[in-house]
């Protein structure tokens, strides 16, 4: 097997095509080739057919539904420092596992801090967009390597910046500071909700007093969509308050059981997401903004 040669940074994409190219674009930086199949058992199989040696390399990934993606992701990872690779960073817009940072109950799996401890080996430097942070103050109290925190607030705003008597709506106490910045960013009022989440799939919203409002389109802002069932009862909590024409839009949109579907069988829209994961409704590219901390990140 015939190795390709190449010059510079290789960035190796487990990531959509489009964003793998601009950023390759923006960094000067060369497509690494690679490949993955599985067997018939379900292991699976790794092939990288360029050199990299001595070179600086970027692992690119999409790590939403992680499970069926980490053991590939760790063999490449591994395959690249085999082969005698410089530095390698894993490019995460989506950073997982963050979710369980503490034990609710005993004998809960600490699955925060045990999926960075699998992680550090194999990486010498982290980057992701907006992680899902709680009890964490920052990346770094979980992961060993240098990280690089990237907003997207800044992308969210310029989206929005032509849109007129527009409300921006967070969901929880915990997206107070981010979309204060958003409000900042695109001169759009902003009201924030209470939660009580009552299960996993089930929570209660309640908002302040609308009715300065009544005229505005509403836009929900969240950081992910995961389950969706809490745009669904912030939402209901809008209309309930006669606000009728509602949006949603989020960093990353995970979008679980399909729920955008309910989305828009209620009558929301529009639902836009980032593409820091591949999905039908990314209608702001992220890669500007990663580009920009990439190239600031890579020369310090």
């Amino acid at each position: 097997m015939k190795i390709a040669s190449s010059r510079g940074t290789i960035l190796f994409s487990m990531h959509s095509d489009a964003l793998a190219q601009s950023l390759c674009q923006s960094l000067g930086a060369n497509v690494g080739q690679w490949s993955h199949r599985r067997f018939p058992d379900g292991e699976s199989y790794i092939r990288v057919d360029t050199a990299v040696e001595n070179r600086d390399c970027i692992v690119l990934a999409d790590l939403s539904r992680p499970d069926e993606k980490f053991l590939p992701l760790i063999f490449l990872l591994d395959t690249l420092r085999s082969l005698g690779a410089g530095r390698i960073g894993l490019v995460a817009p989506y950073l997982c596992y963050l979710r369980q940072d503490t034990c609710f109950h005993p004998g809960e799996a600490l699955s925060a801090q045990y999926f960075a401890s699998l992680l550090n080996p194999h990486i010498d430097w982290l980057m992701t967009v907006d992680p899902h942070l709680h009890r964490y103050h920052s990346l770094s109290q979980l992961y060993s390597v240098p990280t690089k925190v990237v907003h997207g607030a800044a992308a969210l705003a310029d989206f929005l910046s032509d849109t007129q008597d527009l409300l921006l709506v967070g969901p929880d106490k915990e997206s107070e500071q981010w979309l204060s910045d958003l409000s900042t960013l695109s001169g759009h009022d902003f009201v924030i909700a209470e939660k009580i989440r009552v299960g996993d799939r089930e929570v209660k919203i309640t908002l302040p007093n609308l009715s300065k409002y009544s005229r505005n389109s509403a836009l929900i802002v969240d950081d992910i969509i995961s389950s969706g069932h809490t745009i669904l009862a912030c939402a209901q909590a809008l209309k309930r308050q006669h606000i009728t024409n509602i949006g949603c839009v989020a960093v990353h949109g995970i979008f679980a059981d399909d729920v955008d579907q309910d989305f828009a069988e209620q009558g929301l829209t529009p639902i836009v997401t980032t593409n820091t994961i591949p999905h039908s409704t990314n209608k702001i590219d992220i890669a500007p903004t990663l580009s920009s901390a990439l190239n600031s990140f890579l020369e310090n």
